[in-house]
């Protein structure tokens, strides 16, 4: 039986395989880079270490000249966020201290400042008016930008050079320029401290930029796609839901959390536009007082608490927040 030997070249993995050697300048510029990097993250990151340590301090050490680094860590400020209490003295205080096994981690706080919890405070009411506004007026505001950017980016709008325009003027007045004018209006339509007043404001003022950000990713999709479905016989809604809106997803995620963002840390309307119903967070937030002041605790508590569900949106969708790779190029 024949048998055949292997006779291709062959190529043998010497021991003295040469390894290229990284430059020791590009090196140290790799260094420098990532040490610049780090200070202006500690830089911008230091506002926030400030407010994490206010919001667990105790009122004596919010105010401490010096300021304090190492402190006793305490729970002050979410109790004066978070709850109503009454002040306590004689036999009322004597009989609550020698029930305090009986209380909660925030009525021991409270007693230890001769306070009695009797019930919630606003700020929970004010963070649910901030949850639906904001997500209600994204939604919205996402919807309708998704619809308009698809048509300026698909269609011969006529005029469409200046109604992007006219689109994008929009965001370039200030807020209180249109407070009072939006007031007087909305106080005529019955709309003033609303939830749906709320969410219309915010969801004209998102449209420019869901618009002209969406906008830039459909043109990057490849009409080909498009095509090739229409000729398959999909219609142009099914061709832009299965086709573009996929490819988009990118995109979509991208706009909702800058629009989000915008939504959720806005002031002047929520100020000017709301009293006690449709009341968001930030106004209350800034307004906070205390009974012997500002509680700066319970401030940088309702900050800390308000920054949380952004930050948690932001990591779940921290992968979308950069362009795919599906943008810009056509899959064969």
């Amino acid at each position: 039986m024949a048998t055949f030997e292997e006779t291709g070249p062959r190529h043998p993995v010497t021991e003295g395989t040469r390894v290229d050697k990284v430059h020791p300048r590009a090196k140290l510029a790799k260094n420098m880079r990532a040490f610049l990097v780090i200070i202006i993250a500690i830089v911008l990151l230091f506002p926030v270490f400030v407010m994490m340590m206010t919001a667990f301090k105790s009122r004596s050490d919010v105010v401490s000249i010096p300021p304090k680094l190492i402190f006793q860590p305490t729970l002050e400020g979410f109790v004066f966020l978070l709850t109503e209490r009454s002040q306590l003295s004689g036999a009322a205080l004597e009989e609550a201290r020698a029930n305090a096994d009986e209380l909660g981690i925030f009525g021991q706080v409270a007693l230890r400042n001769g306070q009695r919890i009797t019930g919630p405070s606003d700020f929970t009411i004010r963070l649910r008016n901030s949850v639906i506004i904001a997500f209600g007026a994204t939604v919205a505001s996402v919807t309708l930008g998704l619809f308009a950017a698809y048509a300026f980016s698909r269609f011969e709008v006529p005029g469409k050079g200046d109604l992007m325009f006219f689109i994008l003027s929009g965001r370039m007045l200030p807020a209180v320029v249109v407070t009072i004018p939006i007031f007087l209006m909305y106080r005529q339509l019955g709309l003033h401290d609303t939830h749906a007043g709320m969410i219309l404001i915010y969801t004209v003022f998102n449209l420019s930029l869901t618009v002209w950000l969406l906008k830039g990713f459909i043109d990057e999709i490849p009409r080909e796609y498009e095509e090739a479905a229409l000729v398959d016989g999909y219609s142009r809604f099914q061709a832009f839901y299965k086709i573009v809106l996929p490819q988009a997803a990118t995109g979509i995620a991208a706009t909702t959390v800058f629009s989000l963002i915008f939504v959720w840390n806005e002031y002047a309307f929520a100020l000017m536009l709301t009293s006690q119903k449709a009341r968001t967070a930030p106004p209350a937030i800034a307004t906070m007082l205390g009974r012997g002041g500002i509680e700066w605790s319970a401030i940088a508590a309702g900050t800390l608490v308000f920054l949380i569900p952004v930050l948690i949106i932001i990591f779940a969708l921290r992968r979308h927040l950069l362009r795919g790779v599906t943008f810009g190029a056509i899959r064969q």
